[in-house]
């Protein structure tokens, strides 16, 4: 968007986010500035969003053992694909907590151990075959990890 507006390219890459919230145009991924990777409650989108308002076009795809990942995802070029892992003790506390929320008190599936475990394990799998940089959320802040990932970026 040359000669756009900062806040135009802040409203174009919110919309951006959105669009490419949670797996969604995976077969347009190459479109994005950075393209987050990793299981549920890594804080993806909210890091899109985050990224979003200083201008900068993020999708985020999750790693669900389930789902084979996009293969537009290992087709990126090299630095645009970042992973999100964290440890398996904070990730079962977010999800309980999650449950907690939603009033579901279950936690056989989504945020049991094994379920975890299985996730980050698959999760880890697909980053040693993209070859990305991996970045741990664990007790990090949005703000923080986005200026990490602008580093990573080099668009400071």
């Amino acid at each position: 968007m040359d000669g756009a507006t900062e806040r135009e390219r802040q409203i174009a890459a919110f919309t951006f986010a959105l669009g490419w919230d949670d797996g969604r145009n995976a077969e347009r991924l190459e479109e994005a500035d950075v393209v987050l990777a990793g299981v549920s409650r890594t804080a993806k989108t909210p890091l899109c969003l985050y990224l979003a308002g200083l201008g900068i076009r993020a999708a985020n795809v999750p790693l669900v053992p389930e789902v084979p990942p996009p293969e537009a995802l290992f087709a990126l070029p090299r630095g645009k694909l970042i992973t999100l892992t964290v440890s398996p003790e904070r990730l079962r506390l977010v999800r309980l907590k999650r449950l907690e929320v939603m009033g579901i008190c279950d936690d056989r599936g989504y945020a049991s151990t094994e379920r975890v475990l299985r996730e980050l394990e698959f999760a880890h799998d697909v980053m040693r075959k993209a070859r990305c940089p991996v970045l741990d959320v664990t007790d990090t802040a949005v703000e923080e990890m986005a200026a990490v990932i602008l580093r990573h970026l080099k668009l400071r």
